[in-house]
């Protein structure tokens, strides 16, 4: 009974729609239009539907355990542990470990069946190892987030903290939510 409207004012109230003032053209597409200051303004009803393709996508793998949350940045790291608190998903808050999905020697070495990441830029190491060992990525990209190596990209404002936290709490209640 949760509605699409409802999760969207929600998403206005905590700002997801303000994207930046450049625009990266692969994301031209989940862009509604551009403010009179430059500043471009995401499409909430495309982020919803992303959010609900992910959440499928993390919903249809068996172990939670094999799914790596990544967040380089500070304000998305308390979001990846409670999302991987309420999901059982794998955090990996704070520094990306360069070697964690291709260096089998390591001790850090996880072969992970899903990436989410909070930034396709800050998290660009970690999209690297990803695409090398052939692992898909789910990522929330901002409007001039590079989408090399992304698969499925969640279009909005990953610079706020209310943005991040909102997109994994939708995500970790659709997660739950298809997993019953």
């Amino acid at each position: 009974a949760i509605t699409k409207e409802e999760d969207i004012q929600k998403m206005l109230v905590c700002k997801t729609h303000l994207g930046t003032r450049n625009c990266d053209y692969r994301m031209k597409r989940y862009v509604f239009r551009r403010t009179v200051d430059g500043i471009h303004v995401i499409h909430l009803g495309k982020t919803w539907e992303k959010i609900m393709v992910a959440a499928r996508v993390i919903a249809a793998i068996e172990n939670p355990a094999d799914i790596i949350v990544a967040s380089q940045r500070p304000y998305g790291s308390r979001a990846v542990l409670k999302f991987s608190q309420y999901t059982g998903t794998n955090p990996m808050a704070g520094r990306w470990m360069p070697g964690t999905l291709t260096n089998q020697i390591t001790q850090k070495y996880l072969e992970p069946r899903l990436l989410i990441v909070t930034d396709s830029r800050t998290d660009a190491q970690a999209l690297k190892e990803a695409s090398y060992a052939s692992i898909p990525v789910i990522a929330l990209c901002d409007t001039d987030s590079p989408l090399e190596n992304v698969d499925i990209a969640i279009p909005a404002n990953n610079k706020g903290k209310e943005s991040i936290a909102l997109l994994y709490w939708l995500l970790a209640r659709e997660v739950q939510y298809l997993r019953g």
